[in-house]
């Protein structure tokens, strides 16, 4: 027997192989539709319904590579999608914010069906697809659409039919029940107030899409509500039971292959019939294990409710007496976040640290846009003595502030085409907006000849969103928030609000749900 022979064979069977793996054909290529429709509605605030064109004020609807890169939750997607390398993106023409933001009522029900109706009609024309990405909040809300995220989900679906996968990013401020995960397959929360993973959670969104397109996932789903509302400033995931929560999340998804265990805190300033904290589990085709990881998280988000759902601050004359403190110790700069005003315009806080004398400090921002009318028509520029009362023209925003300096800055800033910013006292400075603002990181307070690293304190309007460039990057050494003098909208006192569609009587701390 020739003893080549069998490496001859062997060889040639090897080279056949490699030519028969070159030929055949490559996995074909997934397209998935992407769109985003994102607002946290405060239902009690003043003003008209929110329409198509104050969608429109900042930027007109964005499609293509715009939308694509328009926010993290879509960076990470789109990101994540292209590294695959067998992904087509497929962007619906959406809007990308709304003036005023969470400061805005309700959204008409044109308006919403004005965006969604475009991205409807897009989505059809684009078809087939192999999956769908929606960029959500959770806390929209719309005159005479209860569910809003549901509804757009559920359209979706009638669109591309029951077999292709629908995978969701959303705020953990979002009011969700099980209707969302009755039309889609996948809902992405973040795990982090502030919000640092939101580029996280649209990688995750790409991955778990993928999967279920390629028939590697099969979502099987799981929905509770613990039966707890909380006000917003409770949830901040740098202490107590907001972050073991979180945790207990994180842990579940490390022991469980393929599982995603989203959390939900809930957004008490939308008047809706899902308020309140949500958790939502998917896995791999396994339903018993889906249902004991919800009941272990709902279970455990009830029996750490009371330190969840309470907590005191400290009133503006107190916050005062504790800034002049940690500035006379040399811990500044203090960061102050003026929690409860939704609106932007309160004064409260400004009134109180002048009248204990705190110096060096830098209001950013109040809302006062009839201040800023009449310094356009008037023709003010730079350097210019300033005399005028500021802010407080809602009902939670106090009185309207005197305010007696000098204009340094008038023209653009924060996106809008303008603002004011007005020296006074000794050595602070008031920045004045159109509209609410919420100011994340000092540095975005160098417009003109600001310079932040000038003052001692900050005063922002801010819950826990100020903690990430303020706080948690070591740039202030005293942070902490500010209770208001009332109950206004914005506060902790959730049973002061005019609820119509809530009965707080069926969530803690104000009633006991259903089956607890």
């Amino acid at each position: 027997m020739n003893p080549r022979v069998p490496t001859l064979t062997l060889g040639v069977l090897c080279l056949s192989l490699a030519l028969t793996s070159c030929a055949a054909p490559e996995d074909p290529t997934l397209r998935f539709a992407v769109l985003m429709f994102s607002h946290e509605t405060c239902t009690f605030c003043p003003g008209e319904d929110t329409q198509v064109e104050d969608w429109t004020d900042f930027s007109p609807a964005l499609s293509g590579d715009e939308l694509l890169s328009a926010g993290r939750y879509l960076g990470g997607f789109t990101d994540r999608s292209r590294e695959f390398g067998d992904v087509e993106l497929v962007p619906l023409t959406s809007p990308i914010g709304v003036f005023g933001g969470s400061s805005r009522p309700w959204n008409a029900e044109e308006t919403f069906e004005h965006f969604l109706g475009i991205q409807i009609e897009e989505l059809r024309a684009a078809l087939p697809v192999d999956g769908v990405f929606l960029a959500l909040h959770g806390a929209m809300a719309v005159r005479n659409v209860p569910r809003p995220e549901a509804e757009i989900a559920r359209r979706v679906r009638e669109v591309v039919g029951p077999d292709v996968p629908i995978a969701a990013t959303f705020d953990l401020h979002g009011n969700e029940d099980e209707e969302f995960l009755r039309w889609a397959d996948f809902s992405l929360v973040t795990k982090r107030f502030p919000h640092y993973d939101d580029y996280r959670q649209g990688e995750r969104a790409a991955r778990a899409l993928r999967l279920a397109a390629r028939g590697e996932y099969t979502s099987t789903t799981a929905t509770r509500k613990p039966g707890i509302i909380t006000p917003t400033v409770f949830q901040w995931t740098g202490q107590g039971p907001p972050a073991s929560i979180m945790e207990r999340a994180r842990r579940w998804e490390d022991r469980e292959d393929d599982a995603y265990v989203s959390v939900f805190y809930g957004y008490p300033w939308s008047d809706v019939p899902d308020v309140g904290a949500t958790v939502q589990v998917m896995t791999n085709g396994d339903q018993a294990l889906a249902d004991h990881i919800a009941d272990d998280m709902s279970d455990y988000i009830w029996r750490v409710r009371e330190a969840f759902a309470s907590g005191t601050y400290p009133l503006p004359a107190e916050a005062a007496q504790i800034t002049l403190r940690a500035v006379a110790a040399g811990e500044m700069p203090v960061a102050v976040g003026d929690y409860s005003d939704r609106q932007g315009d309160a004064t409260h806080i400004l009134e109180a640290f002048e009248a204990a004398g705190v110096r060096r400090a830098l209001y950013g921002t109040i809302t006062s846009p009839t201040t800023l009318d009449a310094l356009s028509e008037a023709g003010a520029s730079a350097g210019d003595a300033f005399d005028m009362e500021i802010g407080g023209f809602t009902p939670s925003g106090g009185t309207p502030h005197r305010i007696q300096g000098e204009l340094v800055y008038f023209g653009e800033g924060f996106s809008y085409d303008r603002i004011a910013a007005v020296a006074f006292g000794d050595g602070n400075l008031v920045i004045l907006t159109p509209t609410y603002e919420q100011v994340i990181f000092p540095e975005l307070f160098r417009i003109g000849p600001i310079e932040p690293d000038d003052y001692d304190v900050f005063v922002v309007k801010s819950r826990a969103h100020f903690r990430r460039g303020f706080d948690e990057t070591g740039y202030a050494q005293t942070s902490f928030v500010v209770e208001a003098p009332e109950p206004f909208v914005g506060t902790t006192f959730l049973d002061a609000l005019p609820y119509e569609i809530v009965d707080l009587s069926e969530l803690y701390p104000y009633g006991t749900p259903d089956g607890r």
